[in-house]
């Protein structure tokens, strides 16, 4: 009896060890999406950092954050303006014009990656154990005719219910802007509801957007923010560590990401792609750099963010105008 004792309590030591995490995964597709590959890929990871990974795939992504806020998920794959919520810090990369390219989003991811960014990666009982690139978001129009800021007024914009930032935006533009949500706003573009919608390229083919571009839409070669997604869990759910190590093996993964971003985009027509002038294009970055500074003291994106995306900036570009002002 004193030997069966023991090994029970051994036997039961070790169930609780390898108890497993519920991690949800937003993907548009479902659990036949690329994203939800990637997260499987991920959970095979996860095991030599002592997880085990129950993956739970979510077409609709309010309900995967809702079901992670009420504790039904340990950890959640959502997009950074979805994740905002959890961590205002890594929520504000996605902020209008800061983040002009891929170059400059993998310093950035590079940043945030390293150790000595650890404590802001917490807060409270959230931790952001991941933030990958989804690709830079455009502007599609179903008129090429709308090439302008000027000619976007009046015109209905679909712009993402939660994300007031992007009301705001819509509003300074003169335009009317139309609530809608990841699941619909690509439908209401291709469906005539609105005139304008923001998008990135990965969305083209898999939401049919070219049925809303027809003969006459355009796209805009000019990026107006990068999306990311971001993998948050509750640490104390999760073995000791396991966000640095998630973060640092999710920065491993930025090569194909943007691999498959960049395929996404160069299999758009090339009809479709519209160049801005020199002119609209200054005019454009000005817009977004005051959008983004009137939004910031309004408290939509958080102030270290925009300086720390200041300075990475200013790395690539030290001869820009921002860089020698104290405006942002």
């Amino acid at each position: 009896m004193k030997k069966i004792i023991p090994a029970l309590l051994l036997s039961a030591a070790a169930s609780t060890g390898a108890q497993a995490q519920t991690f949800c995964m937003y993907d548009p597709v479902g659990a036949q999406g690329s994203a939800f590959a990637l997260a499987k890929d991920y959970a095979l990871v996860a095991k030599s950092w002592g997880a085990n990974l129950e993956l739970k795939a979510y077409t609709d992504e309010r309900v995967a954050a809702e079901d992670f806020k009420a504790g039904q998920c340990d950890g959640v794959g959502i997009t950074g303006l979805r994740g905002r919520q959890f961590n205002a810090y890594v929520g504000s990369i996605d902020s209008i014009g800061a983040v002009p390219s891929y170059d400059h989003l993998r310093t950035v991811i590079q940043v945030l990656a390293a150790p000595a960014s650890e404590k802001a990666m917490l807060n409270g009982q959230y931790e952001v154990a991941g933030i990958f690139p989804l690709g830079a978001a455009y502007v599609f129009v179903r008129d090429r005719a709308i090439d302008s800021i000027e000619k976007a007024a009046g015109k209905k914009i679909a712009v993402l219910d939660f994300d007031k930032s992007q009301a705001r935006m819509v509003q300074q533009l003169g335009a009317q802007p139309v609530a809608s949500d990841i699941t619909n706003f690509t439908a209401k573009f291709n469906n005539g509801q609105v005139d304008i919608v923001v998008a990135p390229g990965i969305a083209f083919k898999p939401f049919e957007m070219y049925k809303g571009l027809g003969t006459k839409g355009a796209i805009y070669r000019f990026p107006l923010v990068q999306l990311t997604g971001n993998l948050i869990i509750r640490p104390d759910r999760f073995p000791e560590g396991f966000g640095a190590k998630s973060r640092k093996y999710i920065l491993s993964q930025m090569p194909t990401a943007q691999r498959t971003i960049q395929q996404a985009e160069d299999g758009i027509d090339e009809k479709y792609w519209l160049d801005l002038t020199a002119a609209d294009k200054a005019k454009y970055t000005l817009m977004m750099t005051e959008a983004r500074v009137q939004m910031t003291k309004d408290g939509f994106y958080d102030k270290k963010m925009m300086n720390l995306l200041k300075k990475i900036r200013c790395k690539y570009n030290a001869a820009a105008a921002e860089c020698a002002n104290n405006i942002e």
